[in-house]
């Protein structure tokens, strides 16, 4: 499979990633320290280091609502 091929497979599943990323940052930016489980600075990294599972874990665990 050339890379012409795979580009209508991976510029979306980028495009989702790249969403994800951003919406959990700004979430996080904005939520106050005391509705985040842990430290806003372990978070931070665990989203963006993770690509998709972290903003999906930070989300599903991260959050306190």
């Amino acid at each position: 499979m050339t890379l012409q091929e795979a580009l209508p497979i991976i510029a979306p599943l980028l495009v989702i990633q790249l969403i994800l990323i951003v919406v959990a940052l700004v979430d996080l930016i904005r939520r106050e320290p005391e509705r985040v489980k842990g430290s806003k600075w372990i978070w931070a990294p665990v989203i963006i280091v993770l690509s998709i599972l972290g903003p999906i874990i930070y989300f599903v665990a991260g959050r306190q609502d």
